[in-house]
């Protein structure tokens, strides 16, 4: 039986699929992913959490295969992603949960990240049940959940000054 994690080594970082990642299989609509799609393009897909942790529990994921938060850069390209998975879950939880009494957007960071494969959870409150809204609170040096705001304020670029 394969463990529900993706397996590569740090110089394979950035590939479109992994050895085996359950997420790649997903994004990649291996013939074996039996997962429903609730969206699709060529950056992301967003299908339910198996495990929900709220009300709507949904994940964002890119097509291609970055390991964690950590391999997010300063650039551009990786900042218009992250902003495009938080808009794409946006869009989910205002369709499928509007009167919910809070949306959550976040990723967890190593070491408490479940699939190494980016994922951004998209929770619409309440957490069902109550004890598992830890899991989705950040631990300050630590680590644990980032939330998608703080994410984007770290890999913004920097504007260019013209003098």
């Amino acid at each position: 039986m394969r463990n529900p994690f993706c397996f590569r080594g740090p110089a394979a970082k950035r590939t479109p699929m992994a050895d085996w990642c359950v997420f790649c299989d997903i994004a990649g609509r291996a013939p074996g992913s039996t997962t429903a799609l609730l969206y699709s393009d060529d950056k992301v897909v967003a299908f339910q959490d198996i495990n929900p942790s709220a009300f709507r529990h949904y994940l964002v994921i890119p097509i291609e295969h970055i390991p964690t938060v950590n391999d997010l850069r300063i650039t551009n390209e990786d900042h218009q992603l992250v902003s495009h998975m938080v808009k794409v879950g946006k869009d989910l939880l205002d369709r499928d949960a509007p009167r919910s009494e809070e949306h959550r957007f976040g990723f967890h960071q190593p070491p408490f990240n479940s699939v190494d494969h980016l994922h951004l959870h998209c929770l619409a409150l309440p957490f069902m049940p109550s004890w598992k809204q830890v899991k989705y609170t950040p631990l300050g040096p630590l680590g644990g959940f980032i939330d998608a705001d703080k994410l984007l304020e770290r890999i913004k670029p920097q504007a260019e000054v013209h003098s």
